[in-house]
């Protein structure tokens, strides 16, 4: 007789390392409000079903790393993640100018690399003393082996 063997549920563990930039790269994400910020879009993850494990960054950009759902895609939570959070920076700091940059990047996160992803955002002000936003995100997109024209990426 013919055996089948059927799985009864769905295991998934899925991580993401995101990256984007303020809008130019212009320093609007100063030390007062930084942390609230980061937060604040720990929160809109939370709200979308997300599970944010470490958020970060310096003044022209942030990186999450993110636990998301199957169901989730990464384009529409991250486009509910800048929206909702630019809505909240121009209302709680005033600053009508700010804006995301319109990209990012999105990389998928081994469960074994998730503690050295976490220690790489965690420590992007020492990180940053000695490379550019710039120069990082070439460094990700090569590590990631994506493709990519000089360009267009700025």
């Amino acid at each position: 007789p013919l055996h089948k063997t059927l799985m009864s549920s769905t295991h998934t563990k899925l991580y993401f390392h995101v990256v984007f930039s303020t809008k130019l790269r212009e320093p609007w994400l100063v030390p007062d409000w930084r942390q609230g910020v980061h937060s604040y879009l720990g929160g809109i993850v939370k709200s979308l079903d997300g599970i944010p494990l470490t958020i970060g960054g310096v003044a022209d950009h942030v990186h999450l790393l993110l636990r998301l759902r199957p169901v989730h895609c990464i384009s529409e939570v991250l486009r509910q993640v800048k929206r909702g959070s630019s809505v909240w920076i121009h209302e709680r700091f005033r600053r009508s100018a700010f804006a995301w940059q319109e990209g990012y990047g999105a990389f998928s996160v081994s469960h074994r690399d998730v503690p050295a992803v976490r220690r790489y955002i965690e420590t992007q002000e020492e990180h940053h003393r000695v490379k550019t936003f710039q120069e990082e995100y070439v460094d990700l997109l090569t590590e990631h082996g994506l493709e990519f024209d000089s360009r267009f990426l700025w």
